[in-house]
């Protein structure tokens, strides 16, 4: 049965909204009567406060700078729609599929604290598009993440009220359409709602969800693939003796190398080293991958605080009811965490691509023949191996490094001096996924580098089957299908099939047997 995940107001992690993005889970609304009191209560409160004071921000008045610009009571009610409508210049590419639901989830749970005067009406028809998978069109490019993701999160409010387009069963329709195919109407966004909709960080913190839960992968992928580089190298495994550890103890940086001396058990025990000190792709390995794997409770810390947050503005106070006007659509721990992020991976590409460069190379790699090439005899000559994959993760590793520079130190103003200081979040959140994408590229160019080099020693018989402890060798037998390189071929699509393995989770890395 497919586990569900209800949105009840109390706190959802990473690996919820993961699930709900690729559809692991299935979703629905709280149906408790203490939560619908407490939503209902919250919109109640700006009706009230309309119909009291006549005088509300982003209900009454224009938005941002034009704070001060009065709205004639009998156009309020149009106001919203006209505020999905003008920030509707997004560009770029559209979000994924599962980027876009991670977005939705991370509103709607963000909207189910009972902060943001929004209706039950409004919330039920988020839910919907999770559940019948109505997903808007979203363009990447256009928030300065603060005042939040006004721009991209237009396209789900405008997509509420119909007017937008949205992917939904395959095809490219109106959101209208979709809503007709399931016996809905558009809904009429009341006051305030398109506001609660697009003035949050939604954006940028579904974006790193999702490159949390890859950047966690890659510390277990590069893990592996120290250990079968150090394997192909011949090298030494007394660099991960767990007292090393105990000195400088890290917890991250320790579990890396428990998890690389696990690996490399049954080969310490049965050959020498071939150097007393290995280079340092291989013998500080850990400490490359363990400050990441050290940094990761940090920044889920941080993002799952901004996942159960209300972080629109103005927000009502539940208990009092009243308007409170703040910041909270600033996304600045989303910004550093997806900047630090992009450091982190960046490091990890470029200790992975200097493992493969002493891989191919004969004056470093121990004995194995030049790229790598398994070909013999006269075709050694017009066989050349692995070179050109060599070649292309130094420009996969080049261009991640040169992606690390932090986009939260490019804070632009903008509408009119209002937005003086913004957080760049989302710009930091994309240029973490466009890291991590180049760094799982550079993964899975090392993949098939140290498959090559475990084949070639296993057939100079210079390692034997016995010296792959189980997760070595289960790791061999799921890869067993990539050709052995004996001739030159075309290796991009082998290359993109393993990348989109290590993006899903999917390499079968078996870490079950370490103590």
């Amino acid at each position: 049965m497919i586990p569900t995940i209800t949105f009840t107001g109390t706190p959802l992690s990473i690996d919820d909204i993961a699930a709900i993005a690729q559809r692991r889970v299935r979703t629905m609304l709280s149906q408790a009567p203490d939560f619908r009191t407490r939503i209902e209560h919250s919109a109640d409160t700006i009706a009230e406060t309309l119909q009291r004071d006549g005088f509300i921000y982003g209900v009454t008045t224009g938005y941002g700078d034009s704070c001060v610009t009065a709205v004639p009571l009998d156009l309020v009610a149009e106001l919203p729609l006209h505020l999905t409508r003008f920030h509707g210049c997004g560009m770029g590419e559209f979000l994924t599929p599962e980027q876009t639901r991670a977005v939705i989830a991370v509103r709607l749970a963000s909207l189910c604290q009972g902060w943001s005067g929004v209706s039950m009406d409004l919330l039920e028809r988020l839910a919907l598009m999770l559940r019948e998978d109505i997903l808007p069109l979203i363009p990447s490019e256009g928030s300065v993440g603060a005042s939040g993701d006004l721009t991209p999160l237009s396209y789900i409010a405008g997509a509420l009220a119909g007017e937008r387009k949205v992917l939904f069963r395959e095809k490219t329709v109106m959101a209208s359409e979709a809503f007709a195919t399931l016996g809905v109407q558009p809904i009429a966004l009341r006051p305030k709602e398109a506001l609660a909709v697009m003035n949050g960080t939604a954006v940028m913190t579904g974006l790193a969800v999702l490159a949390f839960t890859r950047a966690r992968y890659l510390t277990q992928v590069s893990s592996r693939l120290t250990s079968l580089a150090c394997l192909g190298l011949l090298g030494n495994p007394a660099h991960f003796d767990a007292r090393l550890f105990q000195a400088k103890p890290h917890p991250g940086q320790a579990a890396c190398a428990t998890r690389i001396a696990t690996d490399l058990q049954a080969f310490q025990v049965s050959h020498a080293p071939s150097r007393l000190q290995d280079r340092y792709s291989l013998r500080c390995a850990p400490h490359v991958i363990g400050v990441l794997e050290d940094v990761l409770p940090l920044w889920r810390t941080q993002i799952e605080t901004e996942i159960n947050s209300a972080n629109d503005n103005p927000l009502i106070d539940p208990q009092t009811g009243d308007i409170l006007h703040g910041g909270n659509f600033y996304g600045g721990h989303i910004a550093f965490a997806m900047d630090g992020m992009k450091i982190l991976i960046a490091n990890i590409a470029d200790l992975m691509d200097r493992q493969m460069a002493l891989l191919v190379d004969t004056k470093f790699n121990n004995g194995l023949p030049a790229n790598l090439s398994g070909a013999t005899g006269p075709r050694s000559a017009i066989n050349h191996g692995l070179k050109a994959v060599q070649i292309a993760l130094s420009a996969w590793t080049a261009e991640a490094l040169k992606l690390t520079m932090p986009a939260s130190v490019f804070s632009r103003s903008t509408e009119c001096h209002n937005q003086d200081k913004v957080s760049m979040g989302t710009i930091a959140a994309r240029d973490a996924l466009r890291v991590l994408t180049l760094t799982e590229q550079v993964a899975a160019g090392l993949t098939l580098a140290c498959v090559q080099a475990w084949r070639l020693r296993l057939r100079a018989g210079e390692l034997k089957p016995a010296d792959l402890t189980p997760g070595l060798a289960a790791f061999i037998t799921h890869h067993e299908t990539l050709p052995f390189l004996n001739e030159d071929r075309p290796l991009d699509e082998i290359l993109h099939h393993l990348r989109t393995a290590i993006e899903a989770g999917t390499p079968q890395l078996h870490w079950r047997e370490t103590p």
